[in-house]
This record gives structure tokens, C-alpha cells and sequence, in this order.
């Protein structure tokens, strides 16, 4: 077991969980972030442990920035930071943009954007060899929406990953000869309850048919690439964002 802790941020459920999973069975240590479910971050920690690996929750809702610092000082104090993924977010329901309260834009925001931003500041004030860290790698979690626009639904949403996108290429050119490769995955149609808290829980399955591969992907199939590009085997990628997305 590598004595080097990766940070995931939304770790509870869906693809924050598979990943939290994966990189424990790759060797991490595993630092969940989760907002307001103990229980099923507990639920993943215990997994984790019980077959050998080391983990542990920490509250974050990354809507605040004292809870992220909190987070990182949690990670302090369980080892050496190597990783930080970046994958807490939120949508709300479908809604044109006329439709669209300030709150609500505000939230999207908040969250998807502003919170990313400030969890990797932390990441590269403790990885970058400029601050006498020894590199490490950052994943942002973003969208195919952010290509697509999401018109009529979510293009709040949409935009906030396409603020990720520009994010991931400017932080990787700030940060590369620093020692620290920051990168992002665009996941597709997804099968994981985020849809449920944009009000439609079978909004997978019902646009799968225009996805080419003519079906939705699962968490697994997400966090394989995130853990992939966490890796040594992804050593010269950087500033790079990755479509797992069926070929949308």
C-alpha cells in the first residue's frame, strides 16, 4: 500500500464512489469528501478497509471554502497528498434559462465551479515542487455537456463543466514543470442517481438511444479512466480531457 493520499470530493456514491473503490484497490489512501451522507461514506470506507486498504470520510460540502480547508487538513493528517479528484457537483431540474433564478445559477456554480478551483489550490500548495511537494495529479471531474450545451435542461450545468474544461487546461500549463499533471474526464449519459436530483432518474436510459454505442455507461466504466489518468501509466498526459462518453 502506497503511503500517498488521493483526495475525492463527493466520494459517497456514484462515480465518486467507484473511484474512491478502485483507488484503494490500486493502493491509495483513500480520503472521501462527502456533503451531507455519513452513512454511505462510512458504507465505502468500511469496504475499503475490510479487504486491506486504508481509508476514512471527512464532511465537505466544497459549496464552503472552510469545509474544504478542513478536508485538506484531514488529509495532512493521513499521509502524503498524491491525487485530488475532483468530482463533487450538482444539477438541479430541467428549466430553460429564462426560467433560471440567480439562486439557483448561483449554487450551480458554487459548487461545480468555485468549489473545484479552491480544492485545487489546496492540491497545489502541498504537490507542486514549487512549495517543496513532490508532484501529484489532479482530475477534475467534467461533462459532455459542456460540448453539447444541454439546451432546455441544464445549461447551467453545462456551462459549470465547460468552465472545468478551460479550468484543466489553464492549471495544467501553470502547474507542469511544477511536477503536478492536471487532466479531466467527460463522462456521457451515466447511470448514477444524479439524474434522480435533477428530477428525472431514468434520464440515462431514455437518451441512450442517441448515444452511437446505444447504451448509457456505468460508474465503474468512469472511474477506470480517472484512475487511470492517477496513474504512473499516464505519466506524459497533462492539460488533457479525456470523452468517456459512448462517442457522443
Amino acid at each position: 500500500m502506497s503511503d500517498r493520499v488521493a483526495v475525492i470530493t463527493g466520494g459517497s456514491r456514484g462515480i465518486g464512489r467507484a473511484t474512491a473503490l478502485l483507488a484503494a484497490k490500486r493502493g491509495w489512501r483513500v480520503l472521501i469528501g462527502y456533503a451531507s451522507n455519513a452513512e454511505a461514506a462510512q458504507e465505502v470506507v468500511s469496504t475499503i478497509t475490510s479487504a486491506g486498504g486504508a481509508a476514512m470520510a471527512t464532511r465537505c460540502d466544497v459549496a464552503s471554502e472552510a469545509d474544504i480547508l478542513g478536508l485538506f487538513k484531514a488529509a495532512d493528517g493521513f499521509g502524503e497528498l498524491g491525487a485530488l479528484v475532483n468530482n463533487a457537483g450538482v444539477v438541479d431540474v430541467s428549466a430553460r434559462v429564462e426560467d433560471m433564478s440567480a439562486a439557483r445559477i448561483a449554487r450551480i456554480m458554487t459548487v461545480n465551479v468555485t468549489g473545484s478551483m479552491l480544492c485545487a489550490r489546496e492540491a497545489v500548495k502541498r504537490m507542486s515542487t514549487r512549495h517543496g511537494g513532490k508532484g501529484g495529479v489532479i482530475v477534475n471531474l467534467s461533462s459532455v455537456a459542456a460540448k453539447l450545451g444541454s439546451p432546455n435542461t441544464y445549461v447551467d450545468y453545462a456551462a459549470s463543466k465547460a468552465a472545468i474544461d478551460t479550468f484543466t487546461l489553464g492549471l495544467g500549463y501553470e502547474v507542469a514543470a511544477e511536477g503536478i499533471r492536471v487532466t479531466a474526464v467527460r463522462p456521457g449519459l451515466i447511470d448514477t442517481d444524479i439524474h434522480a436530483s435533477g428530477g428525472e432518474p431514468d434520464r440515462a436510459f431514455r437518451l441512450a438511444k442517441n448515444v452511437p454505442m446505444q447504451r448509457v455507461g456505468t460508474a465503474d466504466e468512469i472511474a477506470n479512466a480517472i484512475v487511470w489518468l492517477m496513474s504512473d501509466d499516464a505519466s506524459y498526459v497533462t492539460s488533457s480531457i479525456l470523452d468517456v462518453s459512448g462517442g457522443r
